[in-house]
Parts: C-alpha cells; sequence; structure tokens
C-alpha cells in the first residue's frame, strides 16, 4: 500500500522585476559570410574578434566624388569567414539553452540584409546544422532521461499549462492512436532524408546541473510575421493557403477546397507575457521529430525570387522552444499533481527578413508591397531600441512603440526584462551592399547599449533532493551491488547443513564452528563499526565545534556589520536631512532671486520711462529755445527795418544818444553786466558815471567802490526781454572782505508796438508766480540778500544769504 503523500510546500512568490537593479547590455555578434567569388571587391574587413572595419567602395567614391573615412564597429564578438556552425553555436546560443533547462527565458534573432545568411546561420544547410538544430539536440540531450510521458503535459488557450496524470496521459494516448487520421510519432519512423543530414550532430553537448527530481515536456510552434500578419505554419488546412489557385482576372477562384490562411491575433496572459492565441504547438520527445515538425512548416514559409537572392525569405520566422518542467512528489514515483508547481521557459529561435532597397531587387506589385512591410517592421523595431537606449542614457520615460509592428508587440517582453536578448548580424561584405550594410551596423551600434533586465531566478519547491533514486533498490546505473551484499560476500561460507546418518557426528560440529567463526566475526565487524562510529563521532563533533566557532565569529562580523549600517543609516539620514534643509535654502534663494529679477526689471522699465520722458522734455526744451530764437531773430529784423525807415537825412548832423541818468548817481559804482546779457539796442540805456564796469565781480573792484549795480535780463510771459537793476551797499566786513546788501530794484521793459512805443522805469516790479523769481523782482518786499568776499580769495564772491529785516524807503 502506499504511503501517505506529505504535503507540498506552496511555492513562494516571486514579484515581478525584482531584480530589475541588475542589468546587461543586449548582446550582439557579427557573422561575415565568405564572397562568392574569390576576386570580388570587398567591403569588410575583420580587425580582430571584437572589431570589424567598413571600407568604402571604389565605385561609390567616384559616384559620389569624393573621399570617405573608413569606419570601425566594435561587437561582443565578430565570426570571420572561416567559423564553423559549431564555434558560433558555443558562444552564442549555449547559454541561451543552458537557462531554459534552468527556467529563464531567451531571445536569438538574426538580422541583416537579404542575401547575407542569416537562413544559413539560423537552420543550416546539409552536413552542418545550424542553431536551431543543434538548439534541439543540447536539450534532448540534457533531459532525454527525464521526460514525462507524452500528454502529461498539456498546452491551453492561455499561454500556460495543465497536468494530468500517467493513467490519464495513457488513456489520452491510447485514444489519439485509436483515431483513423492518427499519425505515428517522428520517434518511431524513419529519419526524412531531406533534413537527416541537417540534424546529425557530431559533437555530444549536455547541459550541466540538470534537476534530477523533474519531469519535462518539450513543446514547439512555428510562426511566420508576414506583411504585418501572424500566420500559424503548423496549423493543418484541407488546401495549401500559402500558394492558392488564380483565375485569368487574378483573383482567387472560389474553390470549395480553397480555405483562406486566417491570421492570429496577440494578446496578453495573467502574467503580462505577450502571446499568439490559437497557436498551434506540438509535443515532441526527439531532435528528429522536432525538426521534422519546424521542416513542416518551413515549406509554408513565404520565400520568393528576387535578383539578390534566388529564396529570399518574405517574412519574419519565429520558432519557440517551451520548455515545461514539474517536480516529483514526495515519493519520487508520480509528477507532483499541483499546476502552480510547474515552471515554463521559452526560448524564441528568429529569423528575420532581409532589410533591402526596391530599386536593387527590382521587385513589383507584391514583391514591392512586401518589402516595404519588412523594411517598415525593421523600422520600428530600430525605432523602439532608438527610444529605449534613450530612455536609459538620459533617464527620460518616453513610452516605446512596441505596439506599431506585430515584430516588436511580440517580443517587447523581453526587453522589458523577461529574458536574455542575443542578435546575430550577419553581413555579406561585397561591396554592391556597401550602403545597406552601413544602415545594419548602426543599428547594431544602437542596439548592444541598450540594457535589459536580468531574469528571476526560479524558486526552490522545497522537496527532499534525491527522491528519484531514493526507493529504487539498485542505484541510478542499475549494477551497483547495495552495502548489506557486499558484507554478507565477506563471511565463510556455510557448510552442507544435510544429516544423512544418524550416526553422523561431523556435520553439526562443522556448522557450529562456521556459526561461531561467523559469530566472532560479526562481533569483530561490530567492535570496527563502533570505534569507527566513535571516531566519526568525535570528528562530528569536533566538526561540530568548529561550526559553533565560526557561527561565533560570523555572528560578531555580522554584529560588527550590523553596527556600521546603523552608522551608516543614520549618517545617511543625516546627510538626507542637511540635503532636504539645503534644498529648502535653495528654493528660497530661487524665489528670492525671482523676486530680486523681478524687482530689476521693474525698475528698469521705470528707468527707461523716466528716460524716455527726460527725452521728451529736453526736446520740447530745445524746441522753445528755437521757438524764441526765432522769435528774437524776427522781432530783431523789425526793429532793424523799422529804425531803416525812419533814419534821418545823411546830411543831417548826427543825434546823441540820451542816457537814462541813475538816481544814485553821486557815488562810484560797480557795474556788473554778466556777458550772457544781450544788447537790447534801445533809445534809453541805464548810464552810471564813475564806474568801474565788471562781467564777474571781483575783490578788487569791491574794494574801490561804494556802490554795487547787477544788471540782470530775462523774459517777460509776453514774450519781451524785461531788463532788471539790481542796486546795494558795499560794506567792509570783520574778515577783511566786502559784503553787498541789496537795497533796490529797477526794471526796464520794452512793449509791442501796437501803441504809442513807450519806455518805463519802475522801481515797482510786479509779483511773478514762482517764489525764487519773486525774491530778485517784487520791489513792495525787497529782500536783503548780502554777498560776501573774503579777502585774498581767488575764487571770486560767495554769496550767503542773510535773513534780515526788509529794508524801507526814507
Amino acid at each position: 500500500m502506499k504511503s501517505a503523500r506529505a504535503k507540498t510546500p506552496r511555492k513562494p512568490i516571486v514579484k515581478k522585476g525584482s531584480q530589475t537593479n541588475l542589468k546587461d547590455p543586449v548582446g550582439v555578434y557579427c557573422r561575415v559570410r565568405p564572397l562568392g567569388f574569390p576576386d570580388q571587391e570587398c567591403c569588410i574587413e575583420v580587425i580582430n574578434n571584437t572589431t570589424v572595419q567598413l571600407h568604402t567602395p571604389e565605385g561609390y567614391r567616384l559616384n559620389r566624388n569624393g573621399d570617405y573615412k573608413e569606419t570601425q564597429y566594435s561587437f561582443k564578438q565578430v565570426f570571420g569567414t572561416h567559423t564553423t556552425q559549431k564555434e558560433l553555436f558555443d558562444v552564442v546560443a549555449n547559454p541561451l539553452v543552458d537557462d531554459l533547462i534552468h527556467g529563464k527565458n531567451g531571445l536569438l534573432f538574426t538580422y541583416g540584409v537579404t542575401g547575407s545568411g542569416k537562413t544559413h546561420t539560423m537552420t543550416g544547410s546539409p552536413g552542418e546544422g545550424g542553431l536551431l538544430p543543434r538548439c534541439l539536440d543540447m536539450i534532448f540531450n540534457s533531459i532525454g532521461s527525464f521526460q514525462a510521458k507524452r500528454y502529461v503535459f498539456k498546452s491551453n488557450d492561455r499561454n500556460s499549462m495543465d497536468i494530468q496524470c500517467e493513467v490519464d496521459a495513457l488513456l489520452e494516448r491510447q485514444k489519439r492512436e485509436a483515431m483513423p487520421n492518427a499519425k505515428t510519432p517522428s520517434s518511431k519512423r524513419q529519419v526524412d532524408p531531406e533534413f537527416a543530414d541537417m540534424i546529425t550532430v557530431q559533437e555530444f553537448c549536455k547541459a550541466e546541473e540538470v534537476d534530477e527530481d523533474s519531469v519535462y515536456g518539450v513543446f514547439v510552434s512555428y510562426i511566420e510575421i508576414y506583411n504585418n500578419y501572424i500566420y500559424d505554419l503548423l496549423e493543418e488546412v484541407p488546401f495549401d493557403p500559402i500558394k492558392p489557385k488564380w483565375n485569368s482576372c487574378s483573383t482567387p477562384m472560389r474553390n470549395t477546397d480553397f480555405v483562406p490562411p486566417q491570421s492570429k491575433l496577440l494578446r496578453e496572459d495573467k502574467n503580462h507575457n505577450m502571446y499568439v492565441a490559437g497557436c498551434t504547438e506540438v509535443e515532441v520527445k526527439s531532435t528528429e521529430e522536432a525538426f521534422e515538425v519546424f521542416w513542416r512548416g518551413q515549406k509554408k514559409r513565404r520565400i520568393a525570387n528576387t535578383h539578390l537572392n534566388r529564396e529570399s525569405s518574405r517574412s519574419h520566422s519565429v520558432f519557440n522552444i517551451k520548455l515545461v518542467q514539474a517536480p516529483l512528489d514526495a515519493d519520487g514515483d508520480n509528477v507532483l499533481q499541483e499546476k502552480e508547481q510547474i515552471t515554463i521557459s521559452q526560448l524564441s529561435l528568429v529569423d528575420l527578413a532581409g532589410s533591402e532597397r526596391t530599386n536593387r531587387t527590382r521587385a513589383e506589385g507584391n514583391r514591392l508591397r512586401e518589402a516595404g512591410n519588412i523594411n517598415q517592421s525593421l523600422m520600428t523595431l530600430r525605432t523602439c531600441m532608438d527610444v529605449l537606449r534613450e530612455n536609459q542614457m538620459y533617464g527620460t520615460n518616453k513610452m516605446v512603440p512596441y505596439r506599431d509592428s506585430k515584430l516588436t508587440h511580440l517580443f517587447k517582453n523581453y526587453f522589458d526584462g523577461e529574458g536574455k536578448v542575443r542578435m546575430i548580424v550577419c553581413v555579406n561584405p561585397k561591396a554592391e551592399d556597401y550602403e545597406e550594410n552601413l544602415q545594419v551596423m548602426r543599428f547594431a551600434e544602437v542596439t548592444q547599449e541598450v540594457e535589459v533586465a536580468r531574469p528571476v531566478d526560479k524558486a526552490i519547491c522545497g522537496l527532499t533532493p534525491g527522491r528519484r533514486y531514493r526507493n529504487q533498490p539498485r542505484g541510478p546505473i542499475g549494477n551497483e551491488p547495495l552495502v548489506t551484499d557486499v558484507v554478507l560476500q565477506s563471511f565463510p561460507p556455510l557448510p552442507s547443513c544435510e544429516i544423512l546418518d544418524i550416526n553422523d557426528e561431523q556435520t553439526l560440529p562443522r556448522l557450529i564452528e562456521a556459526l561461531e567463526k561467523r559469530h566472532h566475526l560479526r562481533q569483530m565487524m561490530i567492535d570496527e563499526f563502533n570505534k569507527q562510529s566513535n571516531a566519526f563521532k568525535a570528528l562530528l563533533q569536533e566538526f561540530d565545534n568548529a561550526v559553533l566557532s565560526k557561527e561565533n565569529h560570523m555572528q560578531g562580523k555580522l554584529n560588527e556589520k550590523e553596527k556600521m549600517i546603523s552608522g551608516q543609516k543614520l549618517e545617511i539620514e543625516r546627510l538626507e536631512k542637511k540635503n532636504k534643509t539645503l534644498e529648502y535654502k535653495i528654493e528660497i534663494l530661487e524665489k528670492t532671486t525671482t523676486i530680486y529679477e523681478e524687482d530689476k526689471r521693474n525698475l528698469q522699465q521705470e528707468l527707461e520711462t523716466q528716460n524716455q520722458k527726460l527725452q521728451r522734455q529736453f526736446s520740447d526744451k530745445r524746441r522753445l529755445e528755437a521757438r524764441l530764437q526765432g522769435m528774437v531773430t524776427e522781432t530783431t529784423m523789425k526793429w532793424e527795418k523799422e529804425c531803416f525807415l525812419f533814419q534821418p537825412d545823411q546830411n543831417a548832423p548826427p543825434i546823441r544818444l540820451r542816457h537814462r541818468r541813475s538816481r544814485s548817481a553821486g557815488d562810484r559804482w560797480v557795474d556788473h553786466k554778466p556777458a550772457s546779457n544781450m544788447q537790447t539796442e534801445t533809445v534809453m540805456q541805464p548810464h552810471v558815471p564813475h564806474a568801474i564796469t565788471v562781467s564777474v565781480a571781483n575783490e578788487k573792484a569791491l574794494a574801490k567802490c561804494e556802490k554795487y549795480m547787477l544788471t540782470h535780463q530775462e523774459l517777460a510771459s509776453d514774450g519781451e526781454i524785461e531788463t532788471k537793476l539790481i542796486k546795494g551797499d558795499i560794506y567792509k566786513t570783520r574778515g577783511g572782505g566786502q559784503s553787498v546788501q541789496f537795497t533796490d530794484i529797477e526794471t526796464l521793459k520794452q512793449e509791442s508796438p501796437n501803441g504809442s512805443r513807450k519806455r518805463r522805469s519802475s522801481t515797482v516790479a510786479p509779483a511773478q508766480p514762482d517764489g525764487a523769481e519773486s525774491e530778485w523782482t517784487d520791489v513792495e518786499t525787497r529782500c536783503s540778500v548780502a554777498v560776501e568776499m573774503k579777502a585774498g580769495s581767488q575764487l571770486g564772491p560767495g554769496y550767503q544769504h542773510h535773513a534780515q529785516p526788509k529794508r524801507k524807503k526814507p
């Protein structure tokens, strides 16, 4: 009776992207194919195992009338023209298959110009298998003895796997074999000679550290992306949809046997991974069976004869290898019937259609439309790489346009951190492909700067390891004896125990002697066993002590590290607080700077406004001065004309001008006439006898006179020139100088000639509106102002205003 199965611990939940802080760049490799002819011009040279150099062809230089520089491009590794498929597989694809067996995803695609060897690199040729058959061979070499029975794993439409017991799987196998159109598994049939040479791999390759306590299942699918539509190449249809029958009008014939191909849709599963809904997944058990499925789909793939390639791929092909892994139960006999414990990993091998220029392929009609769609999807791939690179290098968050193409939308999870990404750039070194190879190299240069997050490791199921062979009587090889058999064979053989005579007295003694020897030998083995067990216990105790000592030592180190980490955390918190304080201060300073800049702008605007106002005032003043000057000139010319009209006869004796005698002409005067005064040329002129006439008051003139008179001119409100005679007495001061006390003001004014021309001399000046002018012109309120000049001064008179009472006239 089978013992009760222990409860399996739940699989711990691993958060998606938990290791996104660890990133690796996209691995970009370059493979150079040999030239078609030995004397053909070459534009690519392999410098070393990581660098290639592009040479500008001679014809390219002559057509463009220039000498172009040679450009070098670096890759993770460069494979020259003599590289074998085995060398390429060991470097590029072997790590991806190893990750697949250990539960991690991978993406490998070939990229290049039409005719550069992409399909040869991926599929291979007779006698030289490519990457795809070698990947299949390595997978089945690693898990061959650990594969689950057919139909234990069943795929569903939700991009996941269901699991069933071996009895249900057996029933389903019998049911499918009983169907009338059932096919014999390829493992029981002869290998198709059409591809037998491709899958014959001489080198044995196997993954290391395969989990022996699990069972595995391999499922393959094959799709193509044609004109941005996805088609299932493994779908069974009644009629070949790739080559339909056409009538003379270039339209499909209405045939009931013809079923047009149905494009597939992309969907997202519960883990946000993209998959092709309704795609056929075939379970395979050997390399031959898997490659036969691939070859069946390869025949349906769209190819065409173009000017550049006789068999040019017109679509992107994707061959998916899905590896399903489930642990054995606690007894190691059956598969654990828990769907949560299933691990699914996937390796996608993509053969991209070649980028090409339509003017070189000479494509027309459908071929031209196909080339446009191919170039468009490849351009979308380049755009996605550019945006990913820009986001990672400059910290931007631009949206990557995955949805612009089915190709990029299908594999967007890989670039988001769902597995490793490897790209093989295939180039043809012939000179005619120089421009296309230049674009391919630039795209490869951008791609290898894109970083992809490392995939997370799969969780451990928690069951005891080694349970597959624990309940078996023999070792895993099957011919190794057990320890009990070896011990029994070391005892001496027992003699015959058959007693034929009643008087036989030798058989029993010999049997007793043999048993005693066995007992003695057993006792010696027990003693030896006890001795060795004691020694082993002593070693275990010593080992435990050493482990305990190391644990104590490690605990002490751990405590020190924790203290150090705590100190560093405190320092980090202090620095963060300081950083926040500095950020706050910087924010305040920025606001203050903004305020000051705003004030500065306002003051500058105000200053500009004031400057404009001053400019306008200055302009008004200049216009007023020009106007007054014009009025003075016009008045002068008018009076000159009048004087000319009334000029007496030239023979008459000249008339002597009359001078108005000042009322205070008895004393000696200082007649101060500034140089800025204008000559009025009037008949009545102020005349003071015995006067010293000066233009600037000085100490010498003031010392010789008793009276002082200042002739001051200003423009009256009616535009006429008004002359004021400001008079005063000169006194000596205690300091040795002279002072002037103003006592009277006389005003001489010219009036308009509309009436009788009069000359008025008045001692009463009209009051002026300006307070400063009224102090000088108002005769009624004659202010007393003293002008003092110190003795020995060379600077001229200094004016001092003394608030003295007004002096009344006698």
